[in-house]
């Protein structure tokens, strides 16, 4: 993974990838459903902590990217893992509606703290290293550290609930807890790294007209907008409904961890593999991949358990491939790094935008007993609209090329 780079490179590529698993090794992922259910919550009440904690993030992602940007990538993971420590206690101190509220604002406000630094601190890291080729598998390899701590760590989360309810959460505290120590030993990014590496920090009013990028770069724009559906995609799949689907499909609880670690070794199996799929081409692949996740949703509407556990690996299979190819195309796509959290920010904001008016709409969808009907229309509506916008990058990109050759003719004329 690592050949080429230099050492100093790949030491930092095993540290962050080791603060990736610890933030993301949430042992509570399987039963927060039901532990917020056994703790006295209706279904009505936990959609809708979980629409205001996409909420939320959307408010805060935005001026901690900015701030990032300003001051230092490291410092906002450091504190991002501690605010993380913080938010996985509060369930265990405080079991009840304002208590879980908090508790996701926490996460929310933690989350908004790492998910723009931490992408932007490795991408420039590499950058100023000349190692900024291994990016996309670095993102790979830290996502595989994240799912193999899940596999091998979730399958015990519905038994441990049944010995001890709060013991998730204690030791998702302990996890992050770990985090902040990896965070600590980061070391700070390498000066200069070329002309893009040299270039002074802005202000933070300029680092919050960032947006003023996206008007330059349209094909950005677009790609974040596949990244909104792949996004919404994973989150509905993984989080939102994983639960739910097992419920109404009669699994006992003991196997919700264990499904979850199953379904996560296929997402292992597609993130150390993503590189295969660059023969492709970047866009087609992630239009191809998302058309097959939106198309195992809609397929668990008459599946049965056996049938329900097939597509949701497939599911997890295709989403492990997508997300080191959406990062890369990403970053690649924007053309002044020193906004490069704030507009990974402004991605995620995007993200959790979409993701918090589609839990509502769901919540509305399960009042009526209509999941299966959701399913179907979150697929078919996905599916064209990454097809849309594959052909619009497309077009843009043919009409930069255009618009470039002209340019390039000139100069060699001069020459």
């Amino acid at each position: 993974m690592t050949a080429g780079v230099a050492p100093a490179a790949q030491r930092v590529i095993r540290t962050f990838n080791g603060f990736k698993l610890f933030t993301g090794l949430l042992w509570w992922l399987p039963v927060f459903y039901v532990y917020q259910r056994d703790s006295g919550l209706s279904d009505a009440q936990i959609f809708t902590i979980q629409s205001i904690y996409y909420l939320a993030f959307c408010l805060l992602e935005i001026p901690t990217g900015a701030l990032a940007d300003r001051f230092d990538y490291r410092r906002f993971l450091q504190a991002g893992a501690a605010v993380l420590t913080a938010a996985n206690l509060v369930p265990v101190l405080w079991p009840s509606y304002a208590g879980f509220l908090t508790h996701f604002l926490l996460i929310a406000l933690g989350n908004s703290l790492v998910s723009g630094a931490g992408s932007a601190y490795l991408y420039e890291y590499l950058q100023r290293s000349d190692s900024v080729a291994a990016y996309q598998q670095a993102e790979g390899s830290g996502r595989a550290y994240t799912l193999t701590g899940r596999i091998v760590c979730l399958p015990a989360a519905g038994v441990l609930m049944q010995w001890y309810a709060p013991s998730p959460y204690w030791l998702s505290a302990a996890c992050s807890a770990v985090a902040v120590v990896l965070a600590l030993r980061l070391p700070a990014l390498p000066p200069g790294g070329g002309e893009r590496g040299a270039e002074p920090r802005r202000s933070l009013r300029e680092q919050l007209l960032a947006g003023r990028v996206l008007r330059r770069s349209p094909v950005l724009v677009l790609l974040m907008a596949q990244g909104v559906a792949v996004f919404t995609l994973v989150r509905i799949g993984q989080a939102n409904l994983f639960q739910p689907i097992l419920t109404v499909k009669d699994l006992p609880l003991a196997g919700f961890g264990v499904v979850m670690a199953v379904t996560t070794v296929f997402e292992l199996a597609g993130a150390t593999r993503s590189t295969w799929l660059r023969r492709f081409g970047d866009v087609r692949a992630v239009f191809a991949l998302t058309a097959v996740m939106a198309a195992a949703l809609a397929l668990l509407v008459p599946a049965g358990l056996t049938g329900t556990l097939i597509c949701l690996c497939v599911f997890s299979l295709a989403s492990g491939l997508i997300f080191p190819i959406q990062r890369q195309l990403i970053n690649g796509a924007i053309p002044d790094s020193r906004h490069r959290a704030t507009l990974l920010s402004l991605e995620s904001l995007v993200d959790r935008s979409v993701c918090a008016l589609v839990v509502l709409a769901l919540g509305g969808y399960l009042s009526r007993g209509a999941m299966n009907l959701f399913l179907i229309h979150v697929a078919v509506g996905t599916i064209v609209l990454m097809a849309a916008l594959a052909v619009l990058v497309r077009l843009m990109r043919r009409r930069r090329h255009t618009a470039a050759e002209p340019h390039t003719a000139a100069k060699e004329n001069v020459a």
